[in-house]
């Protein structure tokens, strides 16, 4: 705006920051503000902190005017053992930083160590993040949203067993099982710069679920899985696709392929939900990542799978500076319901100086890394993939089962304490 005409401090308060300009799906955010205060360490790379600047751009742009706003419980035991085994859910419960050593096995057993070590209240938080996941594929499973949020989720690393890759839980894996009992197929997509490698271990033999995974593989990059001739097995055969990427992709390279290979994917599974993990840092310059992508060509591909009008959880994921993670699930909230946003932040957010020097939504990330994605590597795979594909000639039969009565997410023991709390604080 020019300098001879301006609002005053009130008024430009008022403005409107995001504007709607489309017909958009029902949309819901599931957040649980009570995941921010953890901390896995002073030196680690995950820093929960990343939420609470995600929520307040979330909150200063007005995209909260456009959604249902959720508050999810934390994951139960009994939810995570859907997926995970008992004695380590056990173990996660039970063991802190002060306590570790009375589990001299579990190191090693369950994967303990500097990628995924013990801090007070590990458990509470992983539960809440797995918590809110799940309640975005309750809101997705009865229909009551198009496309549900959880920037907290997309966990993507976390085993059966064990703990691997900063992730404890995988909530992406609970929330695709519960799917499953409403949807007959379920696309699992991951534009995280690491592949995908616990949600494609778990459906690895099922024909129900296809993963879709885009990553930086050479063999060593972790989790050092992911390449091409990883498929699938038994019934499953041929329903993982991997996505290997070299350092130092751009934007018109990884969305052209992304758009291409996912078309195909969509005709030939042909899911009835897709849940998509936004890993963050596949942006350029992020403290972990290799690749070049700025945040518009990242969150070109939400707006292109939301194009075909699937119902879609999107999640968050791998991310390593904070101040670009919150940039881009802001960006990808708009997308989502269908919003435009003014690329420069609102000025009363909290840390403003953070987001310093340029102050924008949108800064330039791209060019920091050497693009060794030739154009001859890209055609060979992309040929690869569609080879692949032609194995999917028709999306699998399910038989349906009869629909289970607990979609809403009601725990009774949960539900008797809400409702005694409530009583008390009447009397």
């Amino acid at each position: 705006m020019s300098d001879t005409f301006t609002f005053d401090a009130k008024t430009e308060a008022s403005q409107p920051k995001c504007i709607v300009s489309e017909y958009n799906p029902k949309v819901s955010y599931h957040f649980n503000e009570e995941a921010i205060p953890y901390h896995f360490g002073s030196h680690h790379p995950m820093k929960p902190f990343r939420l609470m600047l995600t929520d307040n751009l979330v909150l200063n742009y007005g995209l909260q005017d456009h959604m249902d706003w959720y508050k999810p419980r934390p994951a139960t035991k009994e939810e995570s053992l859907e997926f995970h085994n008992e004695d380590y859910i056990d173990f996660l419960q039970k063991v802190t930083p002060t306590t570790l050593q009375n589990f001299p096995d579990a190191i090693q057993k369950f994967n303990i160590g500097d990628d995924c070590p013990i801090f007070d209240g590990l458990y509470r938080y992983a539960s809440i993040c797995a918590g809110a996941s799940l309640d975005a594929s309750r809101k997705i499973a009865n229909k009551q949203s198009e496309i549900a949020i959880n920037w907290s989720g997309g966990l993507h690393h976390a085993k059966k067993f064990e703990a691997s890759g900063f992730c404890y839980i995988n909530d992406i894996v609970l929330s695709i099982m519960n799917l499953l009992r409403t949807h007959p197929r379920v696309l699992y997509v991951d534009i995280d710069v690491h592949h995908g490698d616990g949600v494609q271990e778990a459906f690895y033999l099922s024909d129900r679920v296809m993963t879709l995974s885009f990553h930086k593989y050479d063999g060593y990059y972790f989790p050092a899985t992911g390449k091409l001739d990883e498929v699938g097995a038994e019934e499953g055969k041929h329903y993982a696709l991997n996505v290997p990427l070299e350092d130092g992709i751009t934007d018109e390279q990884y969305t052209g392929l992304y758009k291409s290979v996912l078309s195909q994917v969509l005709n030939k599974f042909q899911p009835s939900a897709i849940v998509l993990q936004c890993g963050a840092d596949s942006l350029g310059g992020d403290r972990l990542g290799v690749f070049n992508l700025n945040i518009k060509a990242h969150a070109e591909c939400v707006k292109f799978t939301k194009s075909f009008g699937i119902p879609m959880m999107v999640l968050g994921g791998g991310g390593y500076t904070p101040r670009n993670v919150s940039r881009l699930w802001t960006y990808e909230t708009a997308v989502c319901v269908g919003g435009e946003l003014n690329p420069d932040l609102p000025k009363n957010i909290p840390f403003y100086d953070y987001f310093g020097p340029d102050y924008s939504l949108l800064p330039k990330l791209d060019g920091k890394v050497e693009n060794k994605n030739t154009r001859a590597y890209l055609e060979n795979t992309h040929a690869s993939l569609m080879e692949r594909l032609r194995y999917l000639d028709s999306a699998p039969s399910v038989e349906f089962q009869i629909i289970p009565p607990d979609l809403e997410g009601k725990n009774e023991d949960t539900e008797k304490a809400l409702q005694d709390a409530a009583e008390d604080s009447m009397i």
